[in-house]
């Protein structure tokens, strides 16, 4: 009996809590208490500590699959919500007024659409850029801070989701009388997005829109050396020469206070078709890529640059031409002028079309199928990965 372990009760005063570690007190020496401070903590008792076991976050967030469907699901009610408004808006109006109403709402936020799609396009390129690993980083000379193509993707998405909006108040509000209110959903877009471009602090990718900012400067007046994303910016800025001039007279008609009305549709009227300024603004982007095509030869003596200088000052007598017919009688249009444009912008499309086959995409390596000289579409067309690997090694 007394040669056994001895295991006391729970209540007894040999054995209390320190913390909330058990101990015991001597029972038969230094040895017994031993083998019994053993035995307690293999077997400890539920009621003299409890364990705590922490929540994992992740048990109770989303997966991103599920996450990303919902967004979708969000975007798409988003979308049937402002058909719903825009088209019930267009329906109040009368059938005479709609025509020209819709062809003014789609003067104001045709421009905007289509930069938006130029965004989402662009995010496009970037992945395709990742997808290839080829550094367009260090070909368009991009800092560390550079906007991937998922950021692109989030301007682009919250560009698509303004826009709209703004478009669909104005349809609203002007259908149900409001026109001072409607007339004013145009212009805080458009001063939204200026004052987004040039806010000096560092919010809404301060470095990336310095860097835009920065380039479009470079392109205006080009007393540098040309680099890559100067002229690929200015490439673009002559695609979207008629986006620029929609803009321009989006711009002519808040100025003028005639936004939610109809009076640009009279021949008078300053923003009107006559307008000087909607050729101006369309000549410009050829303009500056002829000045940099200048500028080069300058750098590089290459009379490669003066042909491509050819080429951008073909355009400016189709667009001068084209401005003739608002501002001459129509006999003297149709005897004189017409043909003079009409020889003109035959002359401008086949040099653009002869450049752009020969030079600038190099498809002229169709007639050489099995020599591949240097990388360009015919030769990915013809070689697939293999002009990808030598943009690789080349960058």
């Amino acid at each position: 009996m007394f040669g056994s372990q001895v295991i006391p009760p729970n209540k007894s005063p040999h054995l209390r809590k320190s913390g909330s570690r058990p101990v015991v007190f001597d029972l038969d020496g230094e040895q017994g208490n031993t083998e019994m401070e053993g035995l307690l903590h293999s077997t400890e008792p539920s009621d003299l500590k409890i364990p705590s076991l922490p929540i994992s976050t992740a048990a109770i967030m989303p997966s991103p699959i599920l996450l990303w469907r919902f967004k979708v699901l969000l975007f798409f009610l988003w979308g049937v919500f402002c058909c719903k408004i825009g088209w019930d808006s267009v329906m109040r109006m009368s059938v005479n007024l709609r025509d020209l109403f819709l062809y003014e709402a789609f003067l104001y936020y045709n421009p905007l659409l289509l930069v938006t799609m130029m965004v989402w396009l662009w995010g496009v390129n970037l992945w395709v850029f990742a997808q290839s690993t080829i550094s367009y980083a260090k070909i368009f000379d991009l800092d560390q801070n550079h906007l991937t193509h998922r950021e692109i993707w989030k301007v682009a998405t919250w560009m698509t989701i303004i826009v709209p909006i703004s478009m669909t108040a104005y349809l609203y509000l002007y259908s149900h009388g409001e026109v001072s209110l409607a007339a004013s959903q145009p212009v805080f877009l458009y001063c939204a997005v200026a004052l987004i471009l040039i806010f000096p602090f560092d919010i809404f990718y301060l470095s990336s829109r310095y860097y835009l900012l920065r380039t479009l400067w470079r392109i205006v007046f080009p007393l540098q050396a040309i680099t890559f994303s100067d002229f690929f910016l200015a490439d673009i800025l002559t695609s979207m020469s008629k986006v620029l001039s929609d803009l321009e007279r989006s711009v002519c008609r808040m100025v003028h206070r005639q936004v939610a009305t109809i009076a640009w549709f009279e021949a008078d009227s300053v923003c009107g078709s006559h307008s000087i300024g909607i050729p101006i603004i369309l000549v410009l982007p050829y303009i500056f890529r002829l000045f940099q095509c200048v500028r080069q030869y300058k750098d590089t003596k290459e009379k490669t640059a003066l042909f491509n200088a050819l080429k951008y000052s073909t355009a400016v007598p189709v667009i001068f031409l084209s401005a003739l017919k608002y501002h001459v009688l129509p006999d003297r249009w149709t005897d004189f002028y017409r043909p003079l444009w009409l020889l003109s912008a035959v002359l401008n499309s086949l040099y653009s079309f002869y450049w752009d086959v020969t030079r600038d995409w190099d498809l002229s390596c169709f007639t050489r199928i099995f020599k591949f000289n240097k990388p360009s579409l015919c030769s990915y067309l013809l070689h697939g990965r293999k002009w990808v690997r030598i943009l690789q090694h080349s960058t």
